[in-house]
């Protein structure tokens, strides 16, 4: 059986779109969203990488298995819809909007 798709966008690259597994990714949503601070300064990426991995569903990311990469991909969709701010400093930070 074939994985459901859904298109995500990219904050760093307008208009382009790409179609990802939509149950990692609703997944990692669910658990950046959860972990993310309403309100600057924010988490820096690693720091949110490293509180969301214990509310990822381990069939989908056993052990963690490219968190990194799901979380990047969710992040930059999430940027793009406005639902997600960066914060201008090194390194990025990130909050809900």
């Amino acid at each position: 059986m074939k994985a459901e798709k859904i298109e995500v966008e990219n904050f760093t690259s307008p208009g382009r779109v790409t179609r990802v597994d939509k149950a990692k990714y609703e997944a990692m949503k669910k658990a950046l969203l959860k972990v993310l601070p309403k309100a600057a300064p924010g988490l820096t990426v690693a720091e949110a990488k490293e509180k969301l991995l214990q509310f990822l569903d381990q069939e989908l990311f056993p052990g963690g298995e490219k968190a990194g990469w799901w979380l990047k991909a969710v992040q930059l969709d999430l940027e793009a819809k406005g639902i997600v701010k960066r914060g201008n400093s090194k390194p990025l930070r990130l909050h809900q909007s």
